[in-house]
C-alpha cells in the first residue's frame, strides 16, 4: 500500500506541478512584484543619498541656505554625482520609454524620461560650457527621488490590493493526516489523491475537498463562501479545503485535489477576474494616452514661448519639464486597475465570484431582477406551512401526532412534517401497528387512539366534513392539505408547501429599495406562484413556464427592463445566457457554472442585490478616480506651464513631482476605502 501511495503521490505531484495547484503561481506572481518593489526602493534610497552632496553643491541651494562650497573641480564633481543619479535613478524610466515606444504607446515613463533627459542634458550642457545660463542638477535628482518615492508606493498599493490572492493562498494547509493501515501519517497535501482518508482534528484545516465518512462536527466556512454560521457537518456531508474544523474529529475522503478544488478554483476567478480589463479601463487608457500628447505638446508649446518671452533657456526647460512630469498620467492608469482588484477581492470574501468583468458593470444599471422559484427563493423542499386545529386541539399537538406517524414513511410529504416537527422541537410519540394505505394516506396508533394522517379523498369518501372556509383558502393558494384524524374524529389539517427561504424578503426588500423590479419565473402552477409572490411582495410572476420557455421569459422582460436572471444555473441555463446580468445561486463548491456571470457561493438571494450594490460603489469609485485624475491634470498643467508666473506662482519640477505623486496615492487610498 504505502508502495502504491508514493507512486500515485509522484504522479499527483507532476499534475499538481502542472496545474499550479490553483496556487503556485501567485506567490511566484507575487515575487516579482515584490523584486520589483525592492528594486524601486534600492534605488530611491541611493538616489536620495547622492541627493545629499548634489544639493550642497547647487548655487541656488546654497544661496538659499547661505553657504559656499566651491571648491576646483566642484561643478564636474556635480556632472558626476547627477550622471550617477540620472542613470542608476533614472533607470526605471530610461528602459520605460524604450518599451513604451516599441509598443508605440507612450505614457507615464515617455514623459518622465523626457523630463529627466532635458534637465539633465541642458545641466551638462551648462557645466561644459556649452551653454550659458544656470544648471539645476538639484531640480533633476529631487525630482528622480521623488518619482522613485512614488513609484514605491505606487507598487505597494497595488500589491495590497491583490493581497487577498495571496490570504485565499494562506489558508490551505500544507500537510494533512493521511490513514493508513497502521494508523495517521502526516504527508503533504500535494501528495493526497481522490479516495485517501484523512484525519481532521478539532480546530484544524480541511486540507482538501471531501466528504465526511465518520464523525460529526461543525466547520467554519466564512474565509471561502462568507458564510458566517458555523455548518454542521455529519456523515455524507461535503467540506472544503480551507474550512476550519470545529468541536469534533472527522474523517474525510478525499474528492478533489490541485487544481479541481473549489479554493483552487476561486482564486482562478479572482485573479482573471482581476487580471481582466473593463470598458471604463479602456476609457482611462485612451485618456491616459491623449494626456501624454497633450503634454509633449503643451510642454514643447510652453518651451517655445518662455523662450520668446525672453525668459532664458534654462526657465524655457524648466517650465516645460515641469509640464511633462506633473502631467504623467500615474493616478489616471491606476484609477481603475486598482478599484477592480479591490473590488474583485472583496466580492470573493463575500460568497460571489466575478466570471464577467463587464456583465458585473452592467450590474449598476439593472432595473430588474427575475428570480427562479424552485431552490432560489424557495427552499426545494416541502415543509409545513399552516397548522389548522379542530376540536380544541392545540397546534402542537397536531404536528407531534401527525409527524409521529409519518416518520415511519418515506413519502415527501411524510418528509416534510417530519422535518418542520424536528424543527419546531416537538417530540414524537411511539407508534404501534404502522401501515400505508395506498393513494390515501398513513395510519397506527399512537398514545392510545388510531392514528391516520390522509389526503382530501378519504374525508370525502368516509363523509368526514373537509374542515372550514381556512382549508379551501390554503388549497386555492395551490398548497398540499392533509388532515389528521383521530378515532376517526377530524382532530387538525397541515398545509404543506415549497419552504420560502427566511432570506428572501430581505433579498426582495433590498432591491426594491434601490428602485429595482422584482420578479419570479416559476414551472408550478398559478395558485402556488401567486402565493409565494403575495409572501414576497414581488412586482410580478410568471407561473407554468417550462425550462426551455425560460429564455424566451427573459426576452420579453428585456424589452421593458436591463434584466439579471437568477437561476441554479442547470435548468436556468439558457435564461441565464439570455439576460443582461446572469446569476447563478446556490452554485456551492461547484464554482465553474459556464452559463454564468456571477456565481453565488451560498444559496442566499440577498447576494444578488450584493452584487448590484457593489457594482454601483464599484462604479462609483472609478468615476470618482477618474474624475480626480483627470481634474488634477487640468488644474495642474496650465500652473507647471507658468500661467501665474506673472502672480509669484511658479513650481518647480520636484514640487510637480510631489503634486503627481500626491494625486496618485490620493487614487490608490480612494480604491482602498471601496472596503470600508
Amino acid at each position: 500500500m504505502d508502495h502504491d501511495h508514493g507512486a500515485t503521490g509522484d504522479r499527483h505531484e507532476t499534475q499538481a506541478a502542472e496545474a499550479g495547484q490553483g496556487s503556485s503561481s501567485v506567490p511566484k506572481e507575487r515575487r516579482t512584484h515584490h523584486h520589483a518593489l525592492e528594486d524601486f526602493r534600492r534605488r530611491f534610497i541611493v538616489s536620495t543619498i547622492l541627493t545629499v552632496p548634489i544639493l550642497l553643491l547647487s548655487p541656488p541651494v546654497q544661496a538659499l541656505l547661505g553657504i559656499e562650497i566651491v571648491f576646483p573641480g566642484s561643478e564636474f564633481l556635480l556632472l558626476a554625482l547627477a550622471t550617477i543619479v540620472y542613470l542608476y535613478g533614472g533607470w526605471p524610466f530610461l528602459s520605460g520609454i524604450v518599451s513604451e515606444l516599441r509598443a508605440r504607446m507612450p505614457g507615464m515613463m515617455t514623459l518622465i524620461a523626457v523630463a529627466i533627459t532635458v534637465a539633465y542634458v541642458y545641466s551638462s550642457a551648462v557645466v561644459l560650457g556649452i551653454v550659458g545660463g544656470e544648471g539645476f542638477f538639484w531640480e533633476l535628482a529631487t525630482l528622480i527621488d521623488i518619482m522613485l518615492l512614488g513609484h514605491w508606493v505606487e507598487m505597494r498599493s497595488v500589491l495590497g490590493a491583490s493581497r487577498a490572492l495571496e490570504e485565499l493562498v494562506r489558508v490551505m494547509p500544507s500537510e494533512a493526516h493521511l490513514l493508513r493501515d497502521a494508523g495517521t501519517e502526516d504527508v503533504p497535501v500535494d501528495r493526497l489523491v481522490p479516495g485517501d482518508r484523512v484525519l481532521v482534528r478539532p480546530g484544524e484545516k480541511v486540507p482538501v475537498d471531501g466528504v465526511v465518512v465518520e464523525g460529526a462536527t461543525s466547520v467554519n466556512e466564512a474565509m471561502l463562501t462568507g458564510e458566517s454560521k458555523p455548518v454542521e457537518k455529519r456523515p455524507g456531508g461535503e467540506v472544503i479545503g480551507g474550512a476550519i474544523n470545529g468541536e469534533g474529529s472527522i474523517v474525510v475522503e478525499v474528492k478533489r485535489t490541485g487544481a479541481e478544488t473549489y479554493l483552487a478554483q476561486v482564486i482562478d476567478l479572482v485573479r482573471k477576474a482581476q487580471e481582466s480589463r473593463s470598458r471604463t479601463q479602456d476609457l482611462a487608457d485612451r485618456a491616459a494616452f491623449l494626456l501624454v500628447v497633450i503634454a509633449l505638446f503643451v510642454g514643447a508649446v510652453t518651451f517655445a514661448a518662455w523662450l520668446a518671452l525672453g525668459e532664458g533657456t534654462g526657465f524655457a526647460v524648466e517650465r516645460a519639464a515641469t509640464v511633462m512630469v506633473i502631467a504623467c498620467p500615474h493616478a489616471l492608469g491606476l484609477a481603475v486597475p486598482l478599484v477592480v482588484a479591490v473590488s474583485t477581492a472583496l466580492a470573493a470574501q463575500s460568497g460571489f465570484l466575478i466570471r464577467d468583468r463587464s456583465a458585473f458593470e452592467r450590474a449598476k444599471d439593472l432595473t430588474a431582477v427575475v428570480f427562479d422559484k424552485t431552490g432560489t427563493l424557495t427552499e426545494g423542499r416541502f415543509g409545513v406551512t399552516d397548522i389548522l386545529t379542530f376540536g380544541g386541539r392545540a397546534e402542537e399537538d397536531v404536528i407531534s401526532t401527525a409527524a409521529s406517524i409519518e416518520a415511519h414513511s418515506e413519502h415527501p410529504i411524510a418528509r416534510g412534517v417530519v422535518r418542520s416537527a424536528e424543527e419546531r422541537g416537538i417530540s414524537l410519540l411511539p407508534v404501534q401497528d404502522f401501515r400505508a394505505i395506498p393513494g390515501v394516506g398513513v395510519e397506527g396508533e399512537a398514545g392510545g387512539r388510531t392514528v391516520r394522517v390522509v389526503g382530501p379523498g378519504y374525508l370525502t369518501e368516509q363523509g368526514i366534513a373537509a374542515g372550514d372556509e381556512r382549508v379551501e383558502a390554503l388549497q386555492r393558494q395551490g398548497k398540499t392539505v392533509v388532515f389528521l384524524l383521530e378515532d376517526d374524529r377530524l382532530t387538525g389539517a397541515l398545509a404543506l408547501a415549497d419552504i420560502i427561504r427566511p432570506e428572501s424578503g430581505e433579498a426582495i426588500a433590498r432591491l426594491k429599495a434601490m428602485g429595482v423590479r422584482c420578479m419570479m419565473l416559476s414551472g408550478d402552477n398559478r395558485d402556488v406562484a401567486a402565493w409565494v409572490a403575495g409572501e414576497l411582495g414581488l412586482d410580478e410572476f410568471f407561473a407554468g413556464v417550462l425550462p426551455h420557455e425560460k429564455a424566451e421569459k427573459i426576452r420579453e422582460v428585456q424589452q421593458r427592463y436591463r434584466v439579471a436572471m437568477v437561476g441554479d444555473g442547470i435548468n436556468d441555463a439558457p435564461a441565464l445566457v439570455q439576460a443582461d446580468v446572469g446569476i447563478a445561486i446556490g452554485a456551492g463548491t461547484d464554482v465553474a457554472v459556464e452559463s454564468a456571470d456571477i456565481v453565488l457561493v451560498r444559496s442566499d438571494p440577498r447576494d444578488a442585490a450584493a452584487v448590484i450594490d457593489l457594482s454601483k460603489k464599484t462604479y462609483r469609485k472609478m468615476f470618482e478616480n477618474l474624475l480626480w485624475a483627470t481634474g488634477y491634470n487640468a488644474v495642474a498643467i496650465p500652473l507647471a506651464a507658468g500661467v501665474l508666473f506673472g502672480a509669484g506662482i511658479v513650481l518647480t519640477p520636484a514640487a510637480g513631482a510631489v503634486l503627481m505623486s500626491a494625486s496618485t496615492v490620493i487614487v490608490a487610498i480612494n480604491a482602498r476605502l471601496l472596503r470600508v
